[in-house]
């Protein structure tokens, strides 16, 4: 999945402020208030050093710009630590998805694993999705490896799709686990209308950046990626969980 949040994100903040041109910066001697004056909706506060000497960090959903202190220049992309090969831009990322990851009600998810597993990972689906569908075959492996695995609801063709409607079918069912099973085989889901999650849940994943499905994430808000399979998941969750 290619990372293009951002720029989209930029674009709709600078056109949002082209509209209000009208109203000058203010003078100030403070860069984080003239920084936020260039985006609609950006607090003073939210406005941080970077790690680089005169420029700051814009935060931006789940992403991160970075502009120069006079308001002037804005660089969209990754901002890496040479030495060490860290991506700190990433790092933003993940403590941000860790943070809304946190404070989601399971009971809106459909969960398949138990608490006490090893590793819990959020995968934003799609019952079309024909990786999303290879990987749920295998769920009762990922399980048994010792992965408690989340599902969120992505329909990757959007609102008011036939993906997004049988999507809202298997989130309405009172049987969810068999539902998305049974979506996933290919077969119909019948449910009554309900106040189903799925926009919610689709609007995170595009604050995520999600552009793909399956989209893997990690209880500390890393990005995996795709499919993989059971034991190649295995291996990169313990990867992760020791810092290699």
């Amino acid at each position: 999945m290619k990372r293009f949040q951002i720029v989209y994100v930029i674009v709709a903040a600078l056109v949002a402020g082209a509209a209000s041109a009208a109203d000058p910066s203010p003078e100030t001697d403070d860069p984080r208030a003239r920084i936020a004056a260039k985006f609609p909706g950006t607090r003073a506060q939210d406005v941080r050093p970077s790690p680089v000497k005169g420029v700051w960090e814009v935060p931006m959903g789940a992403d991160t710009a970075y502009v120069s202190a006079d308001g002037r220049y804005i660089f969209a992309g990754d901002l890496y630590e040479i030495d060490t090969r860290t991506n700190l831009t990433e790092a933003n990322r993940a403590t941000d998805r860790t943070r809304r990851l946190a404070k989601l009600d399971e009971r809106e998810m459909i969960v398949f694993g138990p608490a006490s597993a090893k590793h819990t990972i959020t995968v934003f689906t799609d019952v079309d999705c024909g990786y999303c569908r290879k990987l749920h075959s295998q769920i009762d492996e990922i399980n048994k490896l010792g992965v408690r695995v989340r599902y969120l609801a992505y329909p990757r063709s959007g609102p008011g799709s036939a993906d997004w409607r049988k999507m809202e079918a298997v989130w309405c069912a009172s049987d969810r686990k068999n539902a998305i099973t049974q979506a996933k085989l290919g077969r119909a889901v019948e449910a009554k209308a309900c106040a189903a999650p799925v926009a919610r849940q689709y609007e995170l994943g595009e604050d995520f950046g999600v552009r793909g499905t399956p989209a893997i994430f990690t209880s500390k808000g890393e990005y995996i990626g795709g499919y993989l399979s059971p034991q190649q998941l295995m291996r990169r969750l313990e990867e992760l969980s020791s810092g290699s």
